[in-house]
């Protein structure tokens, strides 16, 4: 796999991020609209909930994070210039992300995957899609309290009901 080890797992905080000016966020009423604009990809979530906290330096992701610091939406898109297929990449995200976590939903379709769990008394939940071929990979992620489940896993559903994998940089 050689550089695919430092492919982007989102849990793993491998995104390196600073400023992005090519995403929006867009007020609708309590909830929020993130859209990055290079890879095209979106969901919403809500603003009260989720503040941006530092966007990527090459506009391929964003970090949100809750008022109290304790829960993180992670977004991001890169590549695939290793070429490595969806399940190869999947144990990759279970080695690197997820080590010893207990993993209760993780549906693989042909184009995607979802890995949902506890670790360390955190609740995952983090989707990855394949998109222009297997040329691009799309992911979202949310970290949180396992103690707060109650509240965001209403928000994880929230998120995975607006998400839209993007295929704007597929060229």
């Amino acid at each position: 796999m050689g550089s695919a080890r430092v492919m982007l797992c989102l849990a793993s905080g491998l995104l390196g991020l600073s400023a992005e000016p090519g995403a929006t966020q867009q007020q609708q009423g309590s909830l929020a609209t993130y859209r990055n604009e290079r890879h095209g990809f979106s969901f919403d979530y809500p603003a009260r909930l989720f503040a941006p906290e530092r966007p990527s330096e090459v506009a391929d992701g964003n970090v949100f994070v809750s008022p109290d610091g304790n829960a993180r939406l992670l977004a991001g898109a890169l590549r695939n210039t290793e070429g490595i297929n969806l399940r190869a990449y999947r144990a990759l995200v279970l080695q690197r992300s997820y080590p010893d976590a207990a993993i209760d939903y993780a549906p693989v379709r042909g184009t995607w995957f979802v890995l949902s769990g506890t670790r360390d008394g955190q609740m995952f939940y983090e989707r990855v899609t394949f998109t222009c071929g297997g040329q691009l990979i799309n992911s979202w992620a949310m970290l949180y309290p396992a103690s707060e489940r109650r509240v965001y896993d209403r928000v994880v559903e929230q998120v995975a009901r607006s998400y839209r994998a993007g295929t704007a940089s597929c060229g």
